[in-house]
């Protein structure tokens, strides 16, 4: 298990956890002073009142939580977010409201999970021609439903 230090930004934060034993991810919660509604179409910045700090190797993606998906048109609007292991300021997430109705968000709801990723560094190499595939440039949609 990889240790992530983490700060409670304020005193009366409630520290994330796995809800089960076989999460992939901890429920990021919102540290709000009142509600705030997120209308239809349009976002918001939710704080969570906790910053981090985890290896160089690793990344946290920010996902969205598939019940506030399913039930509720919420989603992370840059999903995944990435928080970069050089980063020290407070998580916030991004909600968008995709519904048709206007959603709300009290202190301490569960808003989004993070999972924590290895990441791979990469070189370039410039060339003048990149290896034959049988898909080639074939983009958007080229192999089908």
């Amino acid at each position: 298990m990889v240790k992530v230090q983490i700060k409670k930004l304020y005193s009366d934060v409630e520290l994330p956890c796995y809800e089960t034993d076989g999460s992939s991810g901890v429920d990021l919660k919102a540290y709000i002073n009142s509600t705030i509604v997120i209308k239809p179409q349009t976002k918001q910045i939710i704080p969570t009142g906790i910053s981090i700090s985890f290896p160089k190797e690793c990344e946290v993606q920010v996902r969205p939580r598939s019940g506030l998906a399913a039930k509720s048109n919420i989603s992370v609007l840059n999903t995944p977010g990435t928080i970069d292991s050089d980063y020290r300021g407070e998580i916030k997430i991004i909600l968008f409201n995709h519904g048709s109705t206007n959603f709300i968000i009290k202190k301490g709801e569960r808003i989004a999970q993070m999972v924590l990723m290895p990441v791979l560094k990469f070189d370039f190499e410039e060339v003048q021609d990149l290896s034959f595939t049988n898909r080639g440039e074939d983009g958007f949609g080229s192999t089908g439903k």
